[in-house]
């Protein structure tokens, strides 16, 4: 770019000197030419005659020459060649009838020629060369040039300087996020890129602290979940443990005491089946495995896990109820409806003791199917609360044991419903208790 700022205005210019000079020599020897065209034939008395007439025109040197090439007038004042025969190409091209005309540009001055034949009836009676030895447009070009050539070099200074800057800067901030990855490549995903700007790179920056940031609130809740689950599982396998050791280190120990810890084996090694069995449901959800979605009518599978609670309500002495109406149509599977249906009214019936109430509604709300199950028992803190979905999170966990819960049936609940495209919420009662509130888009028109 600098190469071609120096060179292009200085050929430009050279080219428009050069025309300008070949234009200007040529008028002025058309113009000597013309004060000779008068004469029948050249001598020394009648050329200087008739030069004397013509303008200053400002040549370095003015030539004339007879046909045979001998000079009749010239205009250098030391070593004339008048009496001499010449031959430099110009005056040799105009007496062969030809006008000729040249510039060139050498040492730091423009030399120009031109030359052109007199004439008298069509016969070539002598010839005319003009010739201009020019330092002040030459001057002028340097002068041109020179300026050219300080600006350029300001420009690389500037161009080079602030390329450096940037790179510096570019470079830095490449460094910072590849020391971000190298970190976060080991493990430390608190770490952040610090790269500020609003630059491609600060972008980069930017959606890597974010991607960071995902990473470790992953990373955070696989860690949780692995400890959670370790301990879930660990609780009723060391409770096998002991009761087999029992059985096994005791002497003469009676069948019914045997009956006793065999049937609390078989209590733990459910609770195991259970807990695994909520595991990979959860597992299958975190991979999208999912069974094609249908058309499913709600009511009918609300109504068949209600026959199978009411038994257990009756058991713990709960009034469970429920109201339903129709055209409460979703996208899902019936498995999916009866897990959420069923986890929640069975931790309402849990939760809620001897003599409490359950009850359970079913409604279409506009392009929504709302479904809540709410109870009269202790309700849940409001700490708790935003917590509550979470897994192997229980508000009282020395209860949730007691009861049988895995801590997983609400995580279950919310990633089943959210992977539908539905929403899932819990509250406390002003009157007491919590309700458990489920929507699903609703699907105009029943299953096919």
């Amino acid at each position: 770019m600098l190469l071609l700022l120096n060179s292009y205005p200085l050929l430009v210019s050279e080219n428009m000197v050069f025309r300008s000079k070949v234009t200007t020599m040529q008028s002025n020897v058309s113009v000597m030419v013309y004060s000779l065209s008068g004469l029948d034939r050249l001598n020394e008395e009648n050329v200087a005659a008739a030069m004397a007439v013509v303008e200053e025109t400002g040549l370095s040197r003015i030539l004339v020459t007879d046909a045979a090439g001998k000079v009749l007038y010239d205009t250098r004042e030391t070593d004339s060649a008048v009496g001499k025969y010449v031959l430099y190409a110009e005056v040799v091209q105009a007496l062969m009838g030809n006008d000729a005309s040249s510039c060139i540009y050498q040492n730091g001055a423009f030399r120009s020629r031109a030359s052109s034949p007199v004439l008298y009836q069509n016969q070539i009676i002598g010839a005319v060369y003009a010739y201009e030895y020019d330092t002040e447009q030459a001057a002028l070009l340097a002068g041109l040039q020179g300026n050219l050539l300080r600006l350029s070099a300001f420009i690389g200074v500037v161009v080079l300087a602030l390329s450096l800057f940037l790179s510096m800067a570019l470079t830095k901030k490449i460094g910072n996020l590849l020391t971000a990855i190298r970190q976060v490549r080991e493990g430390a995903y608190s770490h952040r890129a610090q790269v500020s700007g609003r630059d491609e790179i600060a972008q980069i920056g930017q959606e890597f602290n974010s991607l960071t940031d995902r990473l470790q609130t992953t990373e955070n809740a696989r860690r949780r979940f692995v400890s959670d689950a370790s301990h879930e599982l660990k609780t009723p396998l060391a409770a096998i443990r002991l009761l087999s050791d029992s059985i096994l280190q005791t002497d003469n120990i009676d069948p019914e005491t045997t009956r006793e810890f065999v049937a609390d084996i078989g209590q733990e090694a459910e609770r195991l089946s259970r807990i695994t069995e909520d595991l990979l449901r959860l597992t299958r959800l975190d991979n999208s495995i999912l069974d094609p979605p249908v058309a499913v009518d709600v009511l009918p599978v609300l109504e068949q896990v209600m026959r199978m609670m009411s038994l257990v309500a009756q058991e713990k002495g709960v009034d469970l109820t429920y109201e339903a109406a129709d055209g409460c149509t979703v996208l899902a599977t019936k498995d999916e409806i009866h897990q959420v249906i069923y986890n929640l009214t069975d931790n309402a019936v849990k939760y809620s003791g001897a003599g409490g109430a359950v009850q359970v509604s079913l409604k279409a709300a506009g392009n929504q199917v709302v479904l809540s199950v709410a109870d009269n028992g202790a309700g849940i803190p409001e700490e708790d609360l935003p917590r509550i979905f979470e897994r192997f999170y229980r508000v009282d966990k020395a209860r949730s044991r007691a009861a049988g819960g895995t801590g997983l049936g609400l995580s279950i609940v919310s990633d089943t419903v959210k992977r539908r495209g539905g929403t899932v919420s819990a509250a406390n009662r002003p009157q007491g208790g919590a309700v458990f509130t489920v929507c699903w888009p609703r699907m105009e028109g029943g299953p096919a």
